[in-house]
Parts: C-alpha cells; structure tokens; sequence
C-alpha cells in the first residue's frame, strides 16, 4: 500500500488506515451530534460517462465493500458495462470514499458469506437457490425482483478525511 499524506503541508500526520478498518469492520456510526448519518454512497458510470450516485446498503466485510442490486438497475447496468466505481461513507471522527473496481460475485462460499453479514446487520438475506446472487423477504423497490446480483470492491484507492484534532487526510493506493 502506498501512503500519501495530502495533509503534510498543513503539519498533519498520515491517517492510520488500519484504524480506519477497524471502524469500518465495528460499523462505527458517526457522532452522535454530527450533521452525517451511516448512508452509504456508491457512485457509478453512466453510458456519457457522467456519475450516478444511490445510497446502498452496503457493507464493509473481509476487507472491501460489498453492495447487490437488480441486474436491470442504473447502478447494476453501469457496472456491467464499466465496473469502476466509488463507495463514499461517514464513519465516526472521518468520512471515507474508496475507490475501486466492482467485481460480481457468484462463488456459493462467499455469496453465503455475505448473505449471513447482511442478516447479522439486519437485512435477512440468503444465497439464492440459483446461485446467481442473494434473496430476501424485502428489498428496495426499485431493485426489481430477487436473485439481487452482488458485487464486492476490488479496492484501488481510498482517501481518508479525519475530523478530529489534529485531523488529517491521506490517500491510499493499493
């Protein structure tokens, strides 16, 4: 992983990713009294190149960010046709936006593995019996009907700004 600190010129350290990870990991809601709630955005490509950004109910699990949609989506047809995109989320005393590559997941271990992190947040998701993605009782309307496809972030970089004192802001490429 390379560092780089764009605070240095201000005298700030580097962030600390591995304490950015291990909020990330604990779903570290952000202060109580902070103007920003847990929502997590994910940001995709259209066909012109513009941005689409949607709030996702994704989830940090096993080093990267997982999110799932309908296969008919904005969200779903853009990383179809490009998988880059972003993943931009407040976590308590820092905001984190990563960068990466969206990669469909179908592999029956790792579909169970997320569904099951899902349902410990709340969500009761399960491996589809096809294995084409995930299920549940309920989902966004607008993601059409089940199998959801699944995607994990293949990470290129992240960019870390801390709000507390000294704060900080880091880039990292990986």
């Amino acid at each position: 992983m390379r560092i780089i600190n764009l605070g240095e010129a201000e005298g700030l350290p580097p962030v600390d990713w591995d304490a950015v990870v291990r909020k990330l990991e604990g779903s570290a809601e952000p202060a109580p009294d902070g103007g920003n709630t847990r929502t997590t955005w994910l940001t995709t490509l259209n066909e012109d190149g513009s941005p689409h950004v949607t709030a996702v109910g994704a989830l940090w699990h096993e080093g990267t960010f997982w999110f799932q949609t309908g296969a008919t989506t904005r969200k779903g047809r853009n990383v179809a046709r490009d998988p880059r995109c972003a993943v931009a989320v407040s976590i308590r005393d820092a905001d984190v936006v990563v960068e990466g590559v969206a990669m469909r997941v179908t592999e029956p271990d790792a579909l169970t593995s997320i569904a099951r992190a899902w349902a410990d947040q709340g969500w009761p998701a399960e491996p589809d019996a096809s294995g084409a993605g995930v299920t549940a009782p309920f989902n966004a309307p607008t993601q059409g009907p089940p199998p959801w496809n699944v995607y994990r972030i293949e990470l290129r970089s992240a960019t870390v700004t801390l709000g507390t004192d000294p704060g900080g802001l880091t880039r990292f490429r990986f």
